[in-house]
């Protein structure tokens, strides 16, 4: 695989870059193919994990064969919008991990992949097969998977361009004073607490376009489109607008209880995760270039909130 770096690249370490460019791969993962020599730097094998990258610098990634996954199939019902022999699309129910990780070694959207098909793309590594990209736990909504490595690479190269549209349903508090606007702002690891995101000056560059499609009551129902995939974007750049997503456990207080309507305050509070949805995503197949799109309708719980702040 081979990634060319942008402008906003320059000076990052070379497995974070990587990782921003590829991220159906772990950070670890990618610096372990550093150091085992499988990444070239301009025709040269990369030094470190920690090298610094310059614009326009080439890296070529060896990504070795992939070894029988050690995650076990697992019976977990599963919404399947579309299934061929190169592809899978779904809809993730909220509250499921995408891959196992430190505290969900099992029960995860892999589990449920490796039960429901037959072929998974080996690209992803044992516990990550097929994932082309993923959504936070508590996000609902569409996903694709990559059925064999082919698909895997065209996927992942159109990822981070415009030849894929990333649509989302967020219900946020307030409204914002422009019912519709471009959020720009880049974004990075929060120096205060390393564990979230922030708009960060000097971060990775950052686009967001939105458009509020309904007001409720002391909330609005926003539509988001990602013009880049940086993570938790939308919840970092709702939040910068100062319309937090309801139920956002990192980015959102509690500003419910400033409201004076006890069954309001009640339908927001008890609503138990990021109000985010992935509602649509058009991809070009990868094998027939045909444009395709997929949505996911909105799922009982937002539809609910919706109804109880109209």
């Amino acid at each position: 695989m081979n990634v060319t770096f942008l402008a906003e690249d320059e000076g990052t370490r070379l497995d974070r870059a990587l990782a921003a460019r590829m991220p159906e791969h772990s950070r670890s993962f990618l610096a372990r193919l550093i150091d085992e020599g499988r990444v070239m730097l301009d025709g040269r094998p990369a030094p470190r994990p920690s090298v610094r990258v310059a614009e326009g610098q080439n890296a070529t990634i060896d990504i070795p064969a992939p070894s029988p996954t050690s995650a076990e199939s697992q019976e977990i019902p599963l919404s399947i919008l579309f299934e061929d022999n190169d592809l899978v699309v779904i809809d993730k129910p909220a509250g499921l991990v995408v891959h196992p990780a430190a505290g969900h070694a099992d029960r995860t959207l892999v589990n449920a992949l490796l039960f429901h098909v037959r072929d998974l793309s080996g690209i992803g590594g044992e516990l990550r097969p097929g994932i082309v990209h993923r959504l936070d736990k508590d996000t609902s909504g569409v996903m694709v998977i990559a059925k064999n490595d082919n698909a895997h690479r065209k996927l992942t190269a159109a990822w981070p361009t415009d030849a894929v549209r990333k649509e989302y349903v967020a219900i946020v508090y307030g409204t914002p004073s422009r019912m519709r606007g471009t959020i720009d702002a880049p974004i990075a690891r929060d120096p205060r607490n390393r564990k979230r995101m922030a708009v960060v000056a000097g971060g990775r560059n950052a686009i967001t376009d939105y458009e509020v499609i309904e007001q409720l009551r002391h909330a609005s129902v926003i539509r988001c489109i990602l013009r880049t995939g940086r993570t938790h974007q939308i919840r970092v750049h709702l939040k910068s607008l100062g319309h937090p997503i309801i139920g956002d456990p990192v980015y959102s207080g509690p500003q419910w209880r400033g409201i004076q309507d006890k069954r309001l305050q009640k339908a927001i509070s008890g609503f138990g995760r990021q109000a985010l949805h992935a509602a649509h995503l058009a991809i070009s197949h990868p094998k027939t270039d045909e444009q395709m799109s997929f949505t996911a309708p909105l799922p009982d719980d937002m539809r609910d909130l919706i109804l109880a702040l109209r």
